[in-house]
C-alpha cells in the first residue's frame, strides 16, 4: 500500500514516518508542498493520502479520487479544513487522529500563568532594559475560578493539571464525564462565562460552538476576564474580541493556531512580507494579547502519534469522520 504524506517535514515527521511505515508494511510517497490542485496527481496509484491544517477543496479532491485515492487522513484533531462534502461526493473517507493530550494541555496552563502574570509585557520590557515593576502586579492563580469550556481528553486533562494549584474549576460540556467531576464542577455555559477569571476552551470547531464568544456573551463575563483559546478560530468572534481588549472588558487573551481566517498562514515565514490577516496584525502588537503560531500541540510524543495515526487510520480503513 502507497501513502501519499503532504506537508512532509524532514526536521520532525521523516523519523517517524520512516519508522512506522515498515510497521504498517506501508509505502510513504514524502510530499514536501501542501496539497494543491497542481500537485495532486502526485498521489496517483495510492490508497490514502495524509495532510495537515492546510484547505482541502472539492478541486482538489476530484483529482485524488481520479488518481484512485480512497482515504485522506489528517495528522490533526480537527477536521474542518477538509470539505467533507465533497469526500463523501467522491466517496473518499475522512479520518482524523489523537494524539498527547498532555502536549495541548501543559501549553494551556502555561498560557494561563503567563497571562496572569503579565509575562508577554516583562519579557518585552526587559528586552529594552526596562526592569521597573509599574504595571507588571500579577494575580496567583489559587485566587481565581477557572472555567474549562469542554471536557474531551484535552479539557480533562487540562482540569487534572489545574487541580495541583488550588483554584477553582468549573466547567461545561453538553456530554458529562466521570474522571473531569473529579478535578471540577459541572455548570450551565451561561454561569461558566459568568463567573470565571479565565476562561479556556477545548471544544470542536461545529455550529453549535461557532462564535460562541461574541458580543453577547462577552457582555456576561466579568470585566477583565482572561480567553485561552487553544481550540478552534472560529469559538471567537475576532473582531468583537478585539473591541472587548481595547476596552478593558477583557483582560488579557492567548490564542496560538487558533484564529479565524488562519488557514495557509500557518506555519510560513512572514517576516518580509504583509501577512494578510488584518485582526492578527492588530492582535500581536496588543500587550496583553499571546498569539503563538500553531505550537500547542507540538511534542515529540504528539508528533509520534499523530504519523502513526494517520498511517494507522489508512491501513485499517477507519474513516471516523462524517459529513
Amino acid at each position: 500500500m502507497k501513502i501519499a504524506a503532504y506537508n512532509y517535514r524532514d526536521f520532525d515527521e521523516a523519523a517517524f514516518f520512516q519508522k512506522f511505515a515498515r510497521e504498517y508494511q506501508v509505502e510513504i510517497v514524502p510530499i514536501h508542498d501542501r496539497p494543491t490542485v497542481e500537485n495532486a496527481v502526485l498521489a496517483k496509484d495510492c490508497e490514502g493520502v495524509s495532510v495537515i491544517t492546510t484547505p482541502i477543496t472539492e478541486d482538489i479532491i476530484k483529482i485524488w479520487s481520479e488518481a484512485g485515492v480512497k482515504h485522506i487522513s489528517t495528522r490533526t484533531i480537527g477536521y474542518d479544513h477538509v470539505d467533507l462534502e465533497a469526500a463523501k461526493k467522491y466517496g473518499i473517507a475522512v479520518s482524523n487522529v489523537t494524539y498527547s493530550s498532555g502536549s495541548v494541555a501543559d501549553y494551556t496552563v502555561m498560557l494561563i500563568l503567563m497571562t496572569i502574570r503579565k509575562m508577554k509585557s516583562i519579557i518585552k520590557r526587559a528586552e529594552g532594559m526596562d526592569y521597573s515593576l509599574s504595571g507588571s502586579i500579577g494575580k496567583e492563580i489559587k485566587d481565581l475560578t477557572i472555567g474549562v469550556v469542554g471536557t474531551g481528553k484535552i479539557g480533562t486533562h487540562v482540569m487534572r493539571n489545574l487541580s495541583g494549584f488550588g483554584c477553582k474549576v468549573v466547567c461545561y460540556d453538553p456530554y458529562e464525564n466521570e474522571e473531569a467531576k473529579k478535578y471540577g464542577t459541572y455548570c450551565p455555559l451561561e454561569e461558566v462565562f459568568r463567573i470565571s477569571d479565565v476562561l479556556t476552551f477545548h471544544t470542536p470547531a461545529n455550529t453549535s460552538s461557532f462564535h460562541m464568544v461574541n458580543a453577547d456573551s462577552i457582555k456576561t463575563m466579568k470585566d477583565g476576564v482572561i480567553l485561552i483559546n487553544t481550540a478552534r478560530g472560529s469559538i471567537i468572534d475576532t473582531p468583537v474580541l478585539i473591541d472587548a481588549l481595547e476596552s478593558g472588558k477583557v483582560g488579557a487573551a492567548a490564542l496560538l493556531d487558533v484564529i479565524e481566517k488562519e488557514l495557509g498562514i500557518f506555519y510560513g515565514d512572514y517576516k518580509y512580507q504583509v501577512i494578510g490577516h488584518r485582526e492578527m496584525s492588530i492582535l500581536k502588537d496588543l500587550p496583553n494579547v499571546l498569539m503563538l503560531p500553531h505550537m500547542a500541540f507540538y511534542t515529540e510524543n504528539a508528533v509520534s502519534d499523530m504519523v502513526e495515526n494517520s498511517i494507522a487510520h489508512i491501513v485499517n480503513r477507519d474513516g471516523n469522520v462524517q459529513a
